[in-house]
């Protein structure tokens, strides 16, 4: 089992003929089963062309339509993206993933209302995407440093995604599904909603969960973990601060009235029974530990 992506997902990329949408499309594709899962690609001026063989939709609406996707996955650049989830969620498809970067956080809390009391569930924007290591990855993430396994990675962070599963597979961990959820202020799943699923799915044994500084995401999920998680979990939180008229890697990023430090975070985090390192290159041997 896995959460959100299996083998029998169906994809479509909306973007996919641009540089980014079609060099990730062929990667995801190229991954364990993607030739039978990515159907479709979307692009309102090329209906009727394809992509290596990939039939381009005008809608999504239509691609759902004619190939059953259930999925899509966004490479539209950041002024026209939120529009893009839009369209994705008006559809009704069960899951959008949206890598774009740089989304108007404007467009983007326009986009959450209009999701409200939909069915489909966001990740992202301006995330890594989601992988089942040996069934299908949607996204931007290295595939061949996965492997299937029985540990969940949730991380805020891209990079620092990569380099718990690299630690991770360092020690023979595998992974049932890692869920890059990205950084930006308004995005889609949090911390908490993964975690919830993750403690629902019978082939997940322990978590390692990645946060950064800004806003109280990882906190609300410490104090749920406490109360209802029957897995043990492992975390850090990215607490690098930039230099001086530097800003942060991630909109999300954020401290304010001194709230949302990593320290916060951390405290919170290990007084609900979440064991934390403050040294990422210990985040595989934290998580081994907790086994």
């Amino acid at each position: 089992m896995s959460i959100l992506i299996n083998r029998n997902s169906r994809v479509m990329t909306q973007g996919i003929t641009g540089k980014t949408g079609q060099f990730h499309t062929r990667m995801c594709r190229d991954y364990a089963n993607g030739k039978a899962c990515f159907m479709a690609g979307v692009n309102p001026r090329k209906p009727g062309e394809d992509f290596e063989g990939i039939p381009i939709y005008a809608t999504v609406k239509e691609a759902k339509q004619q190939t059953g996707a259930n999925v899509s996955v966004i490479y539209v650049p950041p002024p026209f993206a939120a529009a893009a989830i839009d369209e994705a969620v008006e559809a009704e498809l069960d899951l959008v993933i949206c890598i774009t970067e740089g989304i108007p956080v404007r467009d983007m809390i326009r986009t959450r209302y209009k999701m409200q009391g939909k069915k489909t569930r966001l990740i992202g924007p301006n995330c890594p995407g989601i992988i089942t290591p040996d069934e299908l990855k949607i996204g931007i993430m290295p595939g061949y440093i996965h492997k299937k396994g029985r540990i969940g990675v949730v991380s805020r962070s891209g990079t620092l995604t990569y380099e718990a599963v690299a630690q991770l597979m360092a020690l023979g961990l595998g992974q049932s599904t890692c869920i890059g959820i990205g950084g930006d202020p308004v995005n889609g799943l949090k911390h908490l909603d993964v975690l919830q699923l993750f403690n629902d799915d019978d082939e997940t044994d322990a978590v390692l969960m990645v946060g950064e500084i800004g806003g109280s995401d990882e906190e609300d999920c410490a104090r749920w973990v406490k109360e209802n998680m029957r897995k043990p979990v492992a975390g850090f939180i990215a607490g690098v601060t930039a230099p001086p008229g530097k800003r942060m890697g991630h909109a999300g990023a954020i401290i304010s009235g001194g709230k949302g430090t990593a320290q916060e975070k951390l405290d919170v985090m290990e007084s609900c029974g979440i064991k934390v390192t403050r040294n990422p290159a210990e985040m595989g041997k934290l998580l081994k530990s907790v086994l």
